[in-house]
Order: structure tokens, then C-alpha cells, then sequence
């Protein structure tokens, strides 16, 4: 198994992710987007960062990689593909996901950790956990406001789509304990596919457990468990 951490000009957490992968036992490595997926790709990682200097939107430019084409491809062939912050991004203006990601509401650079409710645990991405489980993780983003019109948002609710959502240490959610205004307090949803997540906070910041907790974890497993 080999994850493609593609390396868009502007991504800075591209090394974060194969290193927590690599501690992790999955091989991955880092593919610059103009030389196209290897043929050896069985998972792919979107990471974070400011690709393109977040000119137009932050993930639009990036989006509009041929890269993407090969990315959607694979994602439609069942390939897990998990996107990361600016990876969140990128995959909501690709079209992997519903949504987009906007400015904070506090209109300021947000960094800090915060604590995620899993909502749903029969993904890859959450098997690890329990439905309901409260886990902490690092964000850092200006444009993390997830935003989808009401009806939108109510038919992913319906089909059971929303991954992670901001709430306190209790799981409770509520305005107070949303970073960054996003609708719902929604953290990360999956694609038609649950193989295909996006999420704004950086499971691979609390993966390794010498600089850290670690209940990161679970979430790149997912590349483990969609490959089973």
C-alpha cells in the first residue's frame, strides 16, 4: 500500500502527513502535482497548506490541477482520498465533497486546539473511534467556516454524511465552542463515497506520540481499514 501526499506550489503540511503516516507503518510518499499519480497509488492525502497563495479562494486554483482529474478518478474506483485542511479545501471545490470552506467568521487566523465529536464510526476514518467519542485536534486556518445552503445541508445530515463536528470536552455542541462559524459546527464530512473525507483540523499534528497526544491516530488508520 502506497499513499500519494500530493504536493501542490504552496503546500506546507505535506511532510507532517508522511511522517505520521511513516510512524503509522503505511508507506506513503510526497507526488508533485504535475507528474500525475503513480501507478503504485492504493490511498491520497490532500494536505494542508496555502496553495496558490489562496488567490481567488483558498483550494480553487489547486482544484484545477490535472492532477484532480486523476484524483477524482480513483476516488469514483474506490481509492481512499482524505483532505486536509487546505486538502478540505481543494476537495470541496473539486467536487469530492458538498460545501465549501470560507472565511472565519472572526475574520482572523485561527490556531488552537479544539475538541471534535465523532458522529459517525463506520467509516475508514472514524472505525477507530465510538459514535459520540470526543477527540481533540489542532486547526489552524483563516477560511475554516464550513458553508452549504439549508437544504443541502439538511440531506447530508438525512444521509448521514457529517463526519466530525465542533462541540466542548463533554460533546455538547453549541456557537460558543465553534471556532469559525461553520454551519452546524461541522468539522469534516464524507463524499457519496465514505472512502472520500474532508475535514479542517490536522488529524497528523496528533499522531505522534513523542511530541504529543495522539488522538489523530485513528483517522489516517482509515487508510488501513478502506484497503482491508
Amino acid at each position: 500500500m502506497t499513499v500519494s501526499i500530493i504536493r501542490f506550489g504552496g503546500s506546507n503540511c505535506d511532510r507532517d502527513a508522511e511522517r505520521a503516516l511513516g510512524h503509522l507503518g503505511i508507506d506513503a510518499e510526497i507526488v508533485w502535482h504535475e507528474d500525475g499519480l503513480p501507478a503504485a497509488t492504493t490511498g491520497i492525502v490532500l494536505p494542508g497548506g496555502f496553495s496558490y497563495g489562496d488567490y481567488l479562494r483558498a483550494g480553487a486554483m489547486a482544484a484545477r490541477s490535472p492532477i484532480m482529474d486523476e484524483v477524482r478518478e480513483a476516488a469514483a474506483d474506490g481509492v481512499p482520498v482524505l483532505g486536509i485542511c487546505n486538502g478540505a479545501q481543494i476537495g470541496c471545490e473539486s467536487g469530492l465533497t458538498e460545501g465549501a470552506f470560507t472565511t472565519n467568521e472572526s475574520a482572523r487566523f485561527q490556531c488552537e486546539h479544539v475538541y471534535l465529536r465523532v458522529e459517525r464510526d463506520d467509516t475508514p476514518w472514524t472505525e477507530a473511534y465510538e459514535e459520540g467519542e470526543v477527540i481533540q485536534v489542532p486547526i489552524a486556518h483563516g477560511e475554516g467556516r464550513y458553508e452549504v445552503d439549508d437544504e443541502r445541508l439538511g440531506e447530508l445530515e438525512d444521509e448521514d454524511r457529517i463526519l466530525f463536528r465542533y462541540c466542548d470536552a463533554e460533546g455538547e455542541t453549541s456557537p460558543d465552542v465553534n471556532p469559525n462559524g461553520s454551519k452546524h459546527n461541522v468539522a469534516g464530512v464524507v463524499g457519496e463515497r465514505d472512502t472520500v473525507a474532508v475535514l479542517m483540523p490536522h488529524p497528523e499534528r496528533v499522531t505522534l506520540p513523542d511530541v504529543g497526544p495522539t488522538d489523530g491516530q485513528g483517522v489516517l488508520r482509515g487508510f488501513e481499514t478502506a484497503n482491508d
